[in-house]
């Protein structure tokens, strides 16, 4: 556990950081045993959460071996850590893995000795927390921000990822070499980008990429709200929870635009009511299917993005006590109606600090977050091209600094649907920006009357 070389530390306020030698002996040992077992040690255990340092250097070593498929063998694990200076020789390096050999007391005990390694963990982490918390104090830190950055790390704790910063480069190399070794394995799904719904944008996109922020961006009336609401749903049938924040719509009119474009029934019904029994017949079937739907609506004005993240956290907490899976995706309409929270008379200044918020909020959470954001007038004015670019990109050109990726939507008939031989459901979806691949144009159809976009069939164009 890294100490701060100034201020309080763990030592000095008498705090002795509770460990177990035997514990972390008994894993390593029967990893260099058996090294069948060590499928079930990687599941929980990472390196850091060794405490001391010899042992954290072994399973390194041990963890790279396997990683690179070769076997565990302790002359050559000897040979490697003696190189990195873990011990001052091989022959040193060998007795110690030999001990470890002869300190496990049995096998089939190694789920416990794992969890006993990982809860010392835990509370360390607990407990390097509460110091930082003392260090803020003492230095008059806002409480504000002392809430915020409190709530953050027990966030990281519970969701079991790494609170520290740093890091050396051969740890992240192992976490990259670990992930590519899922992304190989039958249950490659759970780690690569979350699908949209539209196969050929998410074959550009390879999915939401998570910890990504998505810019959704159009002209007023374009149909951004409901494609964003289309993917929701979309992401939500695959049983990824998903939180929806409108600080323009209400639930109910959010809901209303879920069911028309699900149930397929003209949209302008649910303000002028529905009189077909077909209809009412339609509406309570699907209203039972998308009912039970992880979807989360949030139609709180004037939000701001610390209020957005307690209220995600507070819903993973309750999920996680259910044995269910955390908020996986976050939809914000619109960027421009969102506020700091703070007195700013330069608007520009703050939209770039909401989307630079909005980046730390998409990586703190490691969900993909799509925020919708109005285009300039730009595209109206001057130009016989009316499909929008990345400077059109209203208030601040942070929007475009700190996206991963900017969407557009466009349809020609927004503009020309006075002319017969416009066609009024062509729409294309534009990948302006991609920091993971390419960029492209996705051909696709608007069906206003039930606010959706779908699919072109790409066959008839290629």
């Amino acid at each position: 556990m890294a100490k701060p070389e100034y201020g309080l530390t763990l030592e000095g306020l008498g705090v002795q950081q509770p460990y177990s030698m035997q514990a972390e002996q008994s894993v390593l040992g029967a990893a260099v045993l058996d090294p069948t077992c060590i499928d079930t040690i990687v599941q929980t255990l990472r390196p850091e959460m060794f405490f001391v340092r010899q042992n954290r250097a072994v399973y390194t070593e041990i963890m790279t071996m396997i990683t690179n498929s070769e076997p565990v063998d302790i002359v050559i694990l000897a040979d490697r850590l003696a190189a990195d200076s873990a011990f001052p020789s091989v022959a040193e390096a060998k007795g110690y893995l030999a001990e470890l050999a002869d300190t496990v007391p049995s096998l089939s005990n190694l789920p416990h000795y794992v969890n006993l390694v990982y809860e010392k963990y835990i509370k360390r982490l607990l407990m390097e927390q509460a110091r930082e918390i003392l260090e803020q104090a003492s230095d008059d830190v806002e409480s504000k921000i002392m809430l915020e950055s409190a709530e953050q790390k027990l966030y990281e704790i519970r969701s079991g990822r790494d609170t520290s910063n740093t890091q050396q480069l051969k740890y992240a190399i192992l976490d990259i070499m670990s992930h590519l070794q899922r992304l190989a394995g039958p249950n490659r799904k759970d780690y690569m980008g979350i699908p949209t719904g539209y196969s050929y944008l998410d074959h550009k996109l390879t999915g939401l990429g998570r910890s990504d922020l998505i810019i959704l961006a159009a002209r007023p009336g374009m149909g951004k709200t409901s494609f964003a609401l289309n993917i929701a749903t979309n992401v939500a049938k695959q049983g990824t929870p998903v939180i929806i924040f409108s600080l323009e719509m209400t639930k109910d009119q959010l809901a209303g635009r879920i069911l028309s474009a699900e149930a397929a029934i003209d949209s302008h019904l649910f303000r002028t009511g529905i009189e077909k029994d077909s209809d009412w017949e339609d509406l309570t079937r699907v209203s039972e299917v998308i009912g039970p739907l992880p979807m989360y609506l949030d139609d709180t004005s004037s939000i701001t993005i610390p209020e957005m993240k307690s209220k995600i956290r507070r819903i993973n907490r309750t999920a996680a006590a259910a044995g269910q899976k955390p908020v996986g995706l976050v939809v914000i309409d619109y960027l421009q109606l969102m506020s700091s929270g703070k007195r700013n008379e330069n608007r520009v200044q703050e939209i770039s600090e909401i989307t630079r918020n909005l980046k730390i909020m998409a990586k703190d959470l490691n969900v993909p977050v799509i925020s919708l954001s109005q285009l300039s007038r730009s595209t109206e004015k001057g130009r016989a091209d009316h499909r929008p670019m990345l400077s059109d990109l209203r208030d601040s050109g942070s929007i475009e600094q700190d996206a991963d990726v900017v969407l557009f939507l466009f349809r020609e008939s927004y503009y020309n649907n006075d002319e017969p031989e416009t066609d009024m459901e062509v729409a294309q979806c534009i990948i302006a920006k991609n920091r993971h691949g390419e960029t492209a144009t996705v051909d696709m159809i608007w069906d206003g009357a039930h606010t959706r976009f779908l699919e072109m069939d790409r066959s008839s164009r290629d």
